[in-house]
């Protein structure tokens, strides 16, 4: 088993109460399971390999008791942001690699770290931007922000690899 085959493979995690709650690594399932915090619902076709013993890649776990999570909090960093707004400059569309973080309302004019004022954006538009608002820099946002839904989260992550996750989450 190749890791670039691995990472085709995520684990949806699921709580004890059924709702989805993370994504994980193959790795990290495993783990999960032979510590007996997770119980296999669903298993790729995928295995993989150790002298002693052959082991199916888990899809879907459940853990085996009940943590407390807000389905609806997403939390706010920089992967969360990148994917919300699909790897893009929101200003020019583009996705270059030297993508940034760029507040709409600049902090100098008040404007927090809120997923409604942060965007991502490529290099050359956050310093054409500068120190102003879309509306000043005339720099429309190609899309309104808001705070992402942690279904719709989840939702990028089904694949013809993962298609069972699909009855937990919607």
């Amino acid at each position: 088993m190749t890791q670039n085959s691995l990472e085709n493979c995520l684990t949806l995690i699921l709580n004890a109460s059924y709702l989805p709650i993370g994504i994980c690594s193959p790795k990290r399932a495993i783990c999960l399971y032979y510590l007996e915090k997770v119980t296999v619902i669903s298993e790729y076709s995928t295995e993989i390999h150790s002298p002693s013993v052959k082991i199916k890649i888990p899809s879907i776990v459940r853990l085996n008791k009940y943590v407390k999570f807000n389905l609806k909090d997403m939390v706010l960093n920089r992967k969360n942001l990148l994917l919300r707004d699909n790897a893009s400059c929101q200003y020019c569309g583009c996705t270059k690699s030297s993508l940034t973080i760029d507040h709409i309302i600049p902090k100098g004019k008040g404007g927090e770290n809120s997923w409604t004022n942060l965007v991502v954006a490529c290099s050359s538009c956050n310093i054409r931007k500068g120190n102003r608002t879309p509306k000043e820099a005339k720099m429309p946002l190609i899309k309104d922000v808001k705070k992402p839904n942690s279904l719709l989260y989840f939702n990028q992550f089904i694949n013809s690899n993962n298609s069972d996750w699909k009855q937990f989450l919607f």
